[in-house]
């Protein structure tokens, strides 16, 4: 049974699926922040730069498996599967929305 998860998350996760970079970014507010691996991206030039560099070329595709709200957050977990060492790996997003985009995407394992 698929998860229900907010618009802007569900388009990012669908984007993510088909690793369309332009599709990634739209859900995101022009000046989001992704903390990534203790790595900090500001801005969507940042952003773009990241999914570009890092997301596309091994092939990172997020497939979240529960969700919950949490502090005001909403918390995805499940694995990333891809073309790199140790895939699959469980991540938790946590996602801070903001007038329906997304302010602030933490990733940690």
């Amino acid at each position: 049974m698929p998860i229900k998860l907010p618009m802007p998350i569900a388009d990012y996760v669908d984007a993510n699926a088909r690793l369309d970079v332009d599709g990634m970014l739209k859900p995101f507010t022009r000046d989001a922040v992704v903390l990534d691996n203790g790595k900090r991206f500001e801005g969507q030039a940042e952003l773009r730069k990241l999914f570009e560099d890092e997301v596309v070329p091994v092939r990172a595709i997020f497939t979240p498996d529960t969700v919950r709200q949490e502090d005001g957050q909403v918390v995805a977990e499940g694995p990333a599967h891809g073309d790199f060492k140790g895939s699959p790996i469980r991540f938790t997003y946590r996602f801070t929305l903001e007038r329906d985009a997304i302010k602030v995407l933490e990733i940690t394992l």
